[in-house]
Formats: C-alpha cells, structure tokens, sequence
C-alpha cells in the first residue's frame, strides 16, 4: 500500500509545483511569505478536520518531538518558494528532488537493510533520471538565453544565486526526509497521526506568524480568498503530505526517491500550462523514471 500512497503523493506535489510558480510574482519581495500563509492555514484546517472526523486527540508534546522534522521541511519549502522568483520551474524542480538520493543514501548507510536487487535498479533509475532531468534543463535553458539576446523575466534568470535556492532545498529537504524515516519507519519515534498533525500545526504557526508580520509589520495588501493559484497548490500540497507521511512509514528508504520523481510530473504540466520546452531527451529521461517507477510497483508485488 506505501506504493500507491507514494504515488499519490508524487502526482499531488507536482500538481502543487504548477501552481506554486504560477502564483509565484517575481516583483514581489513577499510572494514565498504569502505562499507560507496559504499553506499552513490549508494545513491548518485539515489537521483539524482529520482529528475531529477520525476522533483523535492531539498532545502538544507531539509537535515538540517532531520539531527538528518539521522545521527541516518548512525552511526547505520556504527557500524553495523564494527560488522560484529567480528559476525555472522546469529546472527548479529536479534539482530540488535530487533531496529523494539524499535520503536513500543516508538511511542505507545508518540503517542498513538487505533489499532486492528490483528495488536497487529501480532507485537508481529514478534517482538518475531526476538529477539528469535537471542537467537536461540547464543547458537547455542556457542555449536559448545566448540564442536569444532579449529580455528575460526575473523568474526566469540562471544564476548562481537563483541556482543555489534549489540547491539549498535540496540539502535541507533531504536532510528533513532522512529524519522522516527515523521517526516514523526506522524507530517508530511517532505514529503517523501524530507526525501529519504536529507538522501541519506547526506550518499553520508559521502561517500566522508570516500574515501578522505581512499585514501588521509591513503593511503588505494581501487578501488571502484571491490567492486562487497558492490556494491550489497549498490543497494538493496538504493532500501530497497526508499520502507521504503513510507512505514514508512503511518504506522510507525506498519511498523516498520514488516521491522525489515528482519533479517529472512537475516538468510535464510546466510544459503544458506555462508552455515551457520539451524536447526528446527530455521525453526519453520521462520514461526512463516511468520505468524505475514501474519497477519499484513490481517489487512491491513479488
């Protein structure tokens, strides 16, 4: 069953991505602050939701003990949103889910396990897929800007400091997700009710805390019901991590990875909706991740 909510969430956080940059303003200085709000009030309001329809109780000590998680995940995803004011979605998005071998390494090295030879071959396909993927795109995206010698919107400029949010994402989300599967596969530190309330709480703090500094500090205009685009993204964001967190449970050393191919279901609907490139190669790395995907579905089953 982790297999299916992997791949759930995987489509989830792809979708999320789309919306992420098209909400994202490359002249707003406070765009990845307002993405937080939308976000942890989204997360906020499932949290609640989900205890009440499933008659659970939350202990406070709970969002305590998963705070070094939490916190790994939430500064990624805000350097994250801040990034994409500076880089392609398309190159953004690879680079940052590169995070899912992060994982997969360290989880090997501390918790060895013997595992088969399908699920070796498939994480290396999806793992190298992805990181090539993100290779792909550069130099893509770096030919056309010397072919074309116009303007390029802010948000969509190469640079080392634009190239360095995903990157930082990448260390620290890898990081956050090798915690993941300390605490809920590995040690079994926390259940997974406890691990998908307490973070989803703790964004919905950061959430208020980013709309009183907005609203109250910088007099920022920000009417929440308007932000139809970031509150898209923050749904299949909230939807992504109710699915990761059962998924991560029951395989994090595999499951991880395998979450990380989002970022090709984030290329796919860049391309369709915001009309960016694909080219062969590009069509070729997409099925050589549909194939180490499939072949880790298939090693669940045998």
């Amino acid at each position: 069953m982790w297999f299916v909510f992997a791949l759930l969430t995987t489509f989830a956080w792809g979708g999320a991505d789309l919306f992420y940059k098209r909400g994202t303003d490359s002249n707003d200085p406070y765009s990845h602050l307002k993405i937080v709000v939308m976000v942890g009030l989204v997360m906020g309001i499932h949290a609640t939701a989900y205890m009440l329809i499933k008659g659970l109780t939350f202990d406070p000590i709970d969002l305590v003990k998963y705070l070094p998680v939490s916190a790994f995940y939430i500064l990624s995803m805000a350097i994250g949103y801040v990034g994409l004011r500076y880089i392609e979605l398309s190159i953004a998005s690879p680079v940052q889910n590169s995070s899912g071998a992060i994982t997969a390494i360290l989880l090997f090295i501390f918790f060895p396990r013997e595992l088969g030879i399908m699920h070796i071959v498939g994480v290396v396909i999806v793992s190298l897929g992805v990181i090539g993927l993100a290779i792909l795109e550069k130099r893509a995206e770096t030919a056309e800007l010397r072919a074309n010698n116009v303007h390029i919107d802010k948000k969509y400029q190469i640079s080392f400091l634009a190239i360095t949010f995903p990157i930082m994402y990448c260390i620290l989300d890898g990081l956050g997700t090798f915690a993941d599967g300390i605490y809920l596969d590995e040690l079994k530190l926390i259940s997974e009710d406890a691990a998908l309330i307490a973070y989803e709480y703790t964004f919905l703090i950061c959430a208020v805390a980013s709309y009183v500094f907005l609203k109250f500090i910088k007099n920022e205009p920000f009417q929440i019901f308007r932000e139809r685009d970031k509150g898209c993204a923050a749904i299949l964001e909230t939807a992504g991590q109710f699915f990761y967190v059962f998924a991560m449970a029951k395989n994090a050393i595999i499951a991880a990875p395998l979450i990380a191919s989002y970022s090709i279901v984030s290329v796919i609907l860049s391309r369709i909706f915001l009309k960016e490139k694909l080219s062969k190669q590009h069509y070729a790395v997409i099925v050589f991740v549909m194939i180490g995907i499939a072949l880790l579905g298939l090693a669940d089953e045998l």
